[in-house]
């Protein structure tokens, strides 16, 4: 007979998960369990009561998700003014989603959402962009070394330069550009991601974005695209790559940071969602920028993803 007890696993010394399935389960057994995480992140301090006009002790309603106040009966309703306001899905499901969606490195479409949790394409829907919603990028300014480069999202799978008329630069004609920046962490390791969706790939419009985003006198790396010429002048210590001469690499200088995530944006939309409309392109960036700026979170993404539920929530009693 095994000594092993299958019913309560180990977690393998091997395994980088914060959170297993099994964990995840006795930990948000059900609706109750995840209404008290819930209030512990939207009220650390305790909930504050209007009527009574300061932070009381609030029990626990039986047959509702809500608290009243030991003194006066003011009700509170945790869910009210976040994401699952209005919904009548379990919130122990809608944790599974954000369980299932923090998870994976590249997302998971809503019809696997579906399958999942048991619920309609509708719903399932809803959720998947609701979660998605609270994935912002915030307003980060980057300094220091910075890698700056231009890219084209979705479209027809044809050749970069095929169809496109002479001399209207690179990606095929139905793509959409993004343009993204990357600070270089610790040891010039991946450290901070800003991607936005833009209206082209021309001057007019990148360096206004670099501008914005990027502090006075930071070093900023790019490819020999005739866009960046001006980036010197601008107050920036501006180096390039010649990619069109297939040099990546020159000592310090070179964009592998914003390339690698480049990569894996495409390869996720291409593989997980199959494709994605221009409109909704820059919720799916801001998504896997969350995901690359928060890979070494010390408490798991699970809980990264939880944590923005106070993002959605700004009008919450502190």
């Amino acid at each position: 007979m095994s000594k092993v007890d299958r019913n309560n696993p180990k977690r393998s010394k091997a395994s980088d998960s914060p959170l297993t399935f099994f964990e995840f389960d006795r930990q948000y057994p059900d609706d109750a369990a995840c209404l008290d995480t819930l209030v512990k992140k939207l009220y650390p301090d305790g909930i504050y009561c209007p009527t009574c006009e300061k932070i009381t002790k609030h029990h626990r309603d039986k047959l509702r998700p809500s608290y009243s106040c030991q003194f006066c009966g003011h009700r509170e309703h945790p869910m009210v003014g976040t994401i699952f306001e209005n919904s009548a899905t379990s919130l122990k499901l809608w944790f599974y989603a954000i369980y299932l969606m923090s998870s994976t490195r590249c997302g998971i479409s809503a019809k696997q959402l579906e399958r999942e949790l048991g619920v309609t394409y509708k719903t399932a829907w809803r959720m998947f962009h609701k979660i998605r919603s609270l994935l912002d990028q915030g307003d980060p300014l980057l300094g220091g070394t910075v890698e700056a480069d231009e890219a084209y999202v979705g479209g027809a799978a044809k050749w970069r330069n095929k169809g496109l008329p002479e001399g209207k630069g690179r990606g095929p004609v139905d793509k959409t550009p993004v343009f993204g920046l990357a600070k270089r962490g610790k040891d010039d390791k991946g450290g901070t991601i800003v991607a936005k969706v833009v209206d082209d790939a021309g001057a007019k419009t990148i360096l206004p974005h670099v501008r914005t985003k990027v502090l006075p006198e930071s070093v900023v790396y790019t490819d020999e695209a005739a866009i960046y010429q001006q980036l010197g002048n601008m107050g920036y210590e501006h180096d390039w790559v010649p990619h069109s001469q297939h040099v990546y690499v020159s000592g310090d200088v070179h964009t592998n940071t914003i390339d690698g995530f480049w990569t894996h944006l495409k390869r996720g939309v291409s593989g997980v969602y199959r494709g994605v409309s221009s409109k909704h392109l820059q919720s799916y960036l801001d998504e896997y920028v969350f995901r690359y700026n928060n890979r070494n979170n010390s408490r798991g993404m699970f809980n990264a993803f939880l944590d923005r539920v106070e993002k959605a929530s700004p009008d919450l009693p502190s």
